[in-house]
């Protein structure tokens, strides 16, 4: 099993703090609304390959398609390369064509090699491959966000119709609704990850989202855990292990 955290990390690195218009404070602020904050804690899981983005999202967002004309987020400026912020204002000054590039190969490429090469290692050792796509969502819609429904689920589960199937869908919501947890279905959220070099070609690539909601185990204002974390890695860890052995079989 593959864990893929895409959105842990706040870092920006101090080279690239230049490309971004705002003050410190509104980059602060967009960071931490932008940033699933503490997943590379809560997603633990002994034996499973973990490939973790180690810059924010908003360097570059490495869930997203790389050309603007098949993400569909771009119409927002949140494409590979952000360019505005979550309200719709400005984020970054003009970037040249070598900047950009620079950015997708230093960021976006590497990253996906790694996830590749993980993919691949487990094809080779076990003739399939899972992803669990790590994420978290705020408790209530962001103004970028495509869902606005103020009624979000305690987990959601992103799916894909290629890759996802039935009996992984199963297992992961099977576990989350046992534990007491509420469900949406590629709701508020939807997709999950599977890098380019077997997308829609391998069905022995699996993969599959889950996304936890931060109000279950953060003070999403203060930017803090909250005393549910602990609890909430817990029921994260035996969902993982669940998966792990369906995996395996």
């Amino acid at each position: 099993m593959i864990l893929h955290i895409p959105h842990a990390s706040r870092h920006i690195h101090e080279a690239l703090r230049g490309q971004f218009v705002l003050d410190d404070h509104a980059l602060e602020r967009e960071v931490a609304l932008v940033t699933d904050a503490f997943t590379d804690e809560l997603f633990d899981c002994p034996d499973a390959r973990r490939v973790v983005f180690p810059a924010s999202r908003l360097v570059v967002d490495v869930e997203r398609f790389p050309r603007d004309r098949d993400e569909p987020m771009s119409s927002l400026g949140q494409g590979m390369i952000y360019t505005k912020t979550c309200l719709g204002e400005p984020l970054r000054r003009g970037l040249s064509a070598e900047e950009r590039r620079f950015l997708k190969s230093e960021y976006y490429v590497r990253h996906h090699e790694l996830l590749r090469r993980a993919v691949l290692a487990d094809l080779l050792s076990r003739g399939r491959a899972l992803i669990v796509d790590c994420h978290s969502f705020p408790s209530r819609p962001l103004p970028c966000d495509v869902s606005q429904d103020e009624n979000r689920p305690d987990f959601c589960i992103g799916t894909d119709a290629f890759h996802t199937p039935p009996a992984l869908l199963q297992a992961v919501e099977s576990a989350l609704r046992g534990a007491g947890c509420s469900v949406g279905i590629n709701s508020p959220y939807s997709g999950s990850l599977v890098p380019s070099a077997y997308y829609r070609k391998n069905p022995n690539v699996w993969s599959v989202m889950v996304e936890v909601n931060r109000g279950l185990y953060m003070d999403e204002k203060a930017g803090t855990k909250s005393s549910g974390f602990e609890s909430v890695k817990g029921r994260i860890r035996a969902i993982l292990k669940e998966l792990a052995a369906l995996g395996a079989e």
